[in-house]
């Protein structure tokens, strides 16, 4: 790949350490560890299989303990293929070693499945019981909403059937698609770059290049349609399949379980967003007279109105993030350090890498890993400061242990969404120049807008697309472009025109396979932390050590009682509107500063 006019950052040698997992994909600890799982899965069987029903108080703790360390043993495995696997998706080697984590995985499954089913079909006053036991206190909401799942599993034969399938299925699949993203070239210029180079593109100020980035980006996409359209197709029928087996009333229904919502929550969330749609129409209105321009497009959305796109280095986002965290909480702060100090980050644009951001996990006995695409631009700070919010979270939940340290999605963005909170803030905090502030405030409304309203609009597109394969069977491209326009000219209206390339976008974002149900989740997490900022704004005092005392809390109770502790009620049906409330006011706010200049 030519490296013609690009700019440096400083993030080119960023990258991961990933020693503390494994040395290499060679390293004889893997192959080791590999062999101790199942073997040590085989005796956990021997020593329980057809027994949990007659297990005390006491050897259910010992049980647990040692499912833990299985669990703990399989994550990082798995945590390691998949984080090496992710830097470089065209090599066949980190693919096969991907494989057969994915394969030892499903082994282990099938050989604990029993550990589920028998738990499940224990009498309820017995489970009873046993949750509110002392032995079992550091598992009580475990073993709660474990039994959530009581009316969706199946028989022990039908789970390990099922466990056995999903790799040459709904796995094999979702790798299919990354790779072919991976590998996918997009020609710009005269020059080829990954997909996730020509997208940052589309926050240039320079419009010409955007519209260019905008046509690669569709030619490519076009070029590969017919595979997506297949993998998308099979991976809904996969997910029909899976519901129908499992008794799930919609294809919604098993996420919003996972998530420890219920529809009545999630509907009312939806609601409140598609009936705001117009704020996000008037701010495009505003923005087409800051950018100068008389028809907005698609390729418009996230111009800067800066016209000087200003790079910023790698050590210079570092500390505004660091700074930013430091001014809330030292803890904070001294844990997202961590991460650059010990190379927990992966931050360098690559081929073969993958697009996106994301924070891994891994194991509640090693620390999670950060994974980004960091090309200088300022929301990629944003990105940078959401990638550690998750960290710092999965850091500090690593004490609920393997079973309880992992929150519903619903929850898991609220430390993301506070990290981006906590930098813009300062930011704005910093700037006197009204241009700049207006800038900086028009790029936040921009991400709100994507992480609010834009999911949401996709959680529509999702629930057209699974509705109709349900109802009327395979769909074309034509089909899945159809349902992506309606759903997005709702949102949009008249304040943006969308090209008839854009029709093809749906085909490259990951979500819709690999967690299908997620995107609503971001929408939650936005406006949960706009209430957040918003009681940190007017009551300082005790905030910030209740605020990590929530993020140690992990996944240890139910999220609406987590909340609640920060004197915030998410299952009030009227809270949603209280964070659509304050989006509007930085819409107000905009709007002000325009008017002023």
């Amino acid at each position: 790949m030519s490296s013609k006019n690009k700019t440096e950052t400083g993030a080119e040698n960023v990258t991961w350490d990933l020693s503390d997992l494994y040395k290499s994909p060679e390293d004889p600890k893997l192959l080791e560890d590999k062999k101790k799982l199942l073997k040590e899965a085989d005796e956990f069987a021997d020593k329980y299989h057809g027994r949990i029903s007659a297990l005390s108080a006491s050897e259910f703790s010992d049980a647990l303990r040692a499912y833990e360390s299985l669990i703990q043993r399989a994550g990082k495995i798995g945590s390691y293929s998949h984080l090496i696997w992710s830097t470089n998706t065209e090599d066949a080697k980190l693919g096969k070693l991907l494989q057969e984590a994915n394969e030892l995985g499903s082994e282990l499954s099938q050989k604990l499945v029993f550990f589920d089913v028998e738990w499940m079909k224990l009498d309820d006053n017995r489970a009873e019981e046993l949750i509110h036991s002392e032995e079992l206190f550091p598992w009580k909401h475990y073993l709660r909403v474990s039994r959530m799942y009581k009316d969706h599993t199946l028989s022990e034969d039908a789970e390990q059937v099922m466990s056995a399938k999903s790799v040459t299925g709904r796995s094999a699949w979702n790798r299919y698609f990354d790779e072919t993203l991976g590998a996918a070239r997009f020609e710009l210029d005269g020059e080829e770059m990954t997909e996730q180079q020509v997208l940052s593109k589309l926050h240039n100020p320079d419009r010409e290049l955007r519209k260019r980035a905008h046509e690669s980006l569709t030619e490519t996409f076009t070029e590969l349609s017919r595979s997506l359209t297949f993998i998308f197709n099979t991976l809904l029928a996969d997910k029909y399949t899976n519901d129908k087996l499992r008794g799930y009333e919609s294809w919604i229904s098993s996420r919003n379980l996972s998530n420890q919502t219920d529809s009545e929550t999630v509907e009312a969330l939806i609601t409140a967003v598609t009936g705001r749609y117009e704020l996000v129409q008037r701010y495009y209105k505003l923005k087409k007279k800051l950018l100068g321009v008389d028809e907005m497009f698609d390729y418009d959305r996230y111009a800067p109105i800066a016209k000087n796109r200003e790079t910023i280095k790698w050590d210079r986002a570092k500390s505004m993030v660091l700074e930013a965290y430091g001014d809330f909480h030292p803890r904070m702060k001294s844990i997202a350090t961590e991460f650059f100090d010990k190379k927990w980050i992966d931050a360098a644009i690559r081929p073969g890498k993958r697009g996106g951001a994301y924070s891994a996990s891994t194991v509640t006995n090693i620390h999670p890993y950060v994974f980004m695409n960091f090309d200088g631009q300022l929301r990629d700070v944003q990105t940078l400061a959401h990638e550690l919010g998750h960290g710092v979270h999965q850091y500090l939940s690593r004490k609920q242990g393997e079973l309880q340290s992992s929150t519903p999605l619903t929850t898991a963005e609220t430390a993301s969404v506070f990290g981006e909170m906590l930098v813009f803030n300062k930011l704005m905090n910093n700037i006197d120049d009204p241009k700049e502030k207006l800038a900086l405030l028009v790029s936040k409304i921009d991400d709100t807008i994507a992480t609010v309203f834009r999911q949401v609009s996709m959680n529509r597109f999702e629930d057209r697309i699974h509705t109709t394969r349900r109802e009327e069977g395979e769909l074309t491209t034509e089909d899945f472009s159809r349902h992506w326009v309606e759903t997005q000219n709702d949102l949009y209206g008249d304040s943006i025109t969308i090209t008839d390339e854009y029709k093809l976008w749906w085909c490259y974002i990951p979500h819709f396979l690999h967690t299908p149900g997620y995107v609503y989740a971001y929408a939650f997490g936005e406006l949960l932390v706009l209430a957040l900022y918003d009681a940190y704004k007017n009551q300082k005092n005790g905030f910030s050590d209740r605020y990590i005392e929530l993020l140690e809390a992990g996944g240890s109770d139910w999220p609406h009682n987590i909340v609640g502790k920060m004197d915030i009620d998410i299952r009030d049906s009227g809270f949603w509107n209280r964070g659509l409330d304050l989006f509007e006011s930085m819409i107000d706010q905009a709007e002000e500063l325009a008017e002023s200049l």
